[in-house]
């Protein structure tokens, strides 16, 4: 194998990465990410639907637009800092610069989490505190993260400068960081690094703890190099989703799966940001997302619409949970999306889901599909399609759930009720030897029932969102929207409510539970204790909607929190899914 190996540069073995580096021989370490992709996509889109080209290295660069979303923590979608730790950190932060998205990267890691430097770096950035150095000698070091250690490289030059290490000792810690047994090698060097700090005068707490800061890295941190070019990303999809949000959403979509939000909660957030979004047509879908013109103006659905905040609701004496306080007035929200208009550039197109992502269809069946249509023309009906195609009943069924098929002229029900007699209808046979029955007639589909056949068919709705078929009976109860929640008075024992996005519990955390719900109008945050969580842990963990009463606290900043205290299944009836301890 080392001959072979020799043979050619390009050869990759099968080696364990550690016994590869043990015969000296040189890792690359490649990394697929989903948003490279989506955002070739992106570039692709726009230039056939508008003519304009983009790349990488042709953006604007800091442009303060981007950075006031950011700011707003409105960075659903956004490459890196998507997550709600992030969220929460974007509005603290301020990001105002580049490097700014580079130091909020490598910030949300363990390393610079468990040695404490999230904290210290946002008062320091803020001028809520002085900046100051360990040692005289680390200011070169600390310098360009105003004295706080952040990258893996500071760790290492830390250790150089004061702790006596040479550059073989360098370079072991670097491997020990984010390694299986990184905290053993990190202790191996514990004796070296404090006789050297010794040297420098530096004994006691305070040599505890610059150790501490270096020993919090063995869980592993960002280099900087790694996340200047991160960093370089998060600007990118964030540029492309303040100017060309519609593009943006059909890029993600495109690159599925990836990222932190499933394609339902992004195409929510993409409609909030005035992006109308078509469902799968047998005539208008290609395989995957595309923009298509929009002929009409795009009728904003009731359930996007904002409401006017809702009169105070007089004690009932059940809870305090249920009394709702008249809102203050309305002063700027850190947290709302970027809706200024001036700033979109596609705002004449919308997005048209993919046949792809019909269930029980696929890339395949969908190339299939969009090949015979393109070569032969459009369909004239269910019949002609399983001839020109050949797919199965169950995928005729499917589309018919999704609504492809009514740009033949019918119904969702009509279609289903077809779709066996149409599957049988197949290109071995005659044509037109089959009989055909005319469908009953259905009556009209509710909302609901097109809502639930849209989550079934695709796990998406393009205008609609299970929340707002229930919020009567909330406002009735006194649950609070997320939008009203940004604005409520804090301090409060309130409810939410909504579908569970996410259920996190990350090792820094000490056991605390985060929870994202989302309703029609955003997305709360919610923090639960560990004796919450194991006094409500069946629900809590299992119930794919959830209305949960607890404090609300906000942030300075305006980051919401919500406190959880107790937690109710939600029972919505329709296909939902969150992604849980990712």
């Amino acid at each position: 194998p080392i001959e072979h190996a020799r043979m050619d540069a390009r050869t990759v073995i099968q080696w364990d990465k550690d016994d590869a580096a043990w015969m000296g021989l040189v890792k690359f370490d490649l990394l697929g990410l989903g948003m490279l992709a989506a955002l070739q996509y992106c570039f692709d889109m726009i230039r056939e639907s508008t003519g304009e080209v983009w790349e990488l290295s042709t953006l604007p660069k800091e442009e303060a637009a981007v950075y006031d979303m950011l700011c707003r923590a409105d960075s659903i979608g956004v490459f890196q800092v998507e997550s709600r730790a992030q969220m929460g950190l974007l509005p603290r932060l301020q990001p105002r610069q580049f490097y700014d998205l580079v130091i909020e990267i490598a910030l949300i890691r363990p390393g610079p989490i468990q040695g404490g430097a999230v904290h210290p770096f946002v008062r320091r950035k803020l001028g809520m505190e002085e900046v100051t150095y360990p040692h005289e000698k680390l200011k070169p070091v600390l310098e360009r993260t105003l004295g706080i250690p952040v990258f893996q490289e500071q760790l290492m030059q830390m250790g150089m400068a004061v702790g006596g290490l040479s550059g073989e000792d360098a370079d072991l810690l670097r491997r020990a960081m984010g390694s299986k047994r990184g905290v053993e090698r990190i202790e191996s060097l514990k004796t070296k690094l404090y006789e050297g700090m010794a040297a420098h005068n530096l004994v006691g707490d305070a040599a505890d703890e610059i150790y501490t800061k270096i020993q919090a890295f063995a869980n592993f941190g960002f280099a900087e190099s790694h996340s200047l070019s991160f960093g370089l990303l998060v600007y990118a999809s964030s540029w492309i989703k303040l100017h060309y949000p519609a593009a943006f959403l059909a890029g993600l979509l495109r690159a599925q799966p990836m990222g932190f939000y499933s394609p339902a909660s992004l195409v929510a957030d993409a409609r909030r940001h005035g992006v109308e979004v078509r469902r799968p047509d047998l005539h208008a879908s290609r395989v995957t997302a595309v923009l298509e013109p929009v002929v009409d103006p795009p009728a904003v659905a009731v359930a996007m619409a904002p409401s006017a905040p809702a009169p105070p609701v007089a004690p009932t004496g059940r809870d305090s949970c249920t009394h709702r306080l008249q809102p203050p007035v309305e002063v700027f929200d850190p947290t709302a999306p970027v809706e200024d208009e001036a700033h979109r550039r596609d705002g004449n197109l919308a997005v048209r889901l993919g046949l792809a992502g019909v269930k029980g269809i696929g890339a395949a069946v969908a190339e299939r599909i969009v090949a015979a249509r393109d070569a032969e023309g459009p369909f004239r009906d269910l019949r002609d399609v399983v001839r020109r195609t050949g797919i199965t009943a169950a995928q005729v069924e499917a589309l018919a759930t999704a609504g492809a098929f009514e740009c033949l002229g019918v119904t969702r029900r009509e279609a289903i009720w077809m779709a066996g007699s149409a599957a049988q209808d197949r290109a071995e046979y005659l044509p037109d030897s089959m009989v055909s029955v005319q469908p009953p007639l259905f009556a009209d589909q509710s909302s609901y029932d097109i809502l639930a056949a849209d989550l079934w068919a695709t796990g998406i709705s393009t205008d609609d969102h299970p929340l707002a078929h229930y919020r009567s009976a909330l406002d009735a109860r006194g649950v609070l929207t997320s939008r009203e929640m940004r604005t409520h008075e804090t301090g409060r024992r309130v409810e939410g409510a909504g579908l569970v996005t996410h259920r996190q519990r990350p090792a820094t955390a000490s056991g605390v539970t985060f929870l994202n719900l989302e309703d029609e109008h955003g997305v709360v945050n919610v923090i639960c204790s560990v004796g919450v969580w194991n006094r409500h842990r069946r629900v809590a963990r299992d119930a794919p909607a959830l209305i949960v009463r607890g404090m609300l606290e906000r942030s300075p900043e305006g980051v919401t929190n919500l406190l959880a205290d107790r937690f109710e299944d939600l029972r919505v009836g329709v296909v939902h899914a969150s992604r849980d301890f990712r």
